[in-house]
């Protein structure tokens, strides 16, 4: 299994295309496609954000006050979420992970899709 994690912007078309070219590549190729879409609010993302195992995986989140700089501007110009209907390919879930911890998602994810 190949995991693809993006961050786009709804309101952003060419955000879409890169989404489509993508699925392109991996259906030519034979992989079955899970899209997985995680909202939390925004309070819960900015202290998730200075966690240590996210800081230790993720290097962009390790300058705290452009990390939440960043969060705050995306937030105020993009749509970071879909709309209800928006995303209809038959594996789609849309989990708000505001109040689970990342084995709960994780176990939802596997139990919605049978893996």
């Amino acid at each position: 299994m190949t995991e693809v994690t993006s961050k786009d912007a709804g309101n952003q078309p060419e955000d879409w295309s890169h989404i489509d070219e993508m699925c392109h590549i991996f259906r030519a190729a034979g992989a079955t496609i899970y899209f997985v879409e995680l909202e939390a609010d925004v309070n819960v993302r900015l202290e998730r954000n200075r966690m240590p195992d996210r800081l230790a995986e993720k290097p962009t989140k390790r300058n705290i006050k452009q990390s939440e700089q960043n969060l705050l501007e995306s937030i105020g110009h993009y749509r970071l979420n879909s709309q209800p209907g928006e995303i209809r390919e038959t594996n789609y879930l849309r989990i708000n992970n505001t109040n689970l911890s990342a084995a709960q998602v994780a176990q939802k994810i596997k139990n919605t899709f049978h893996l």
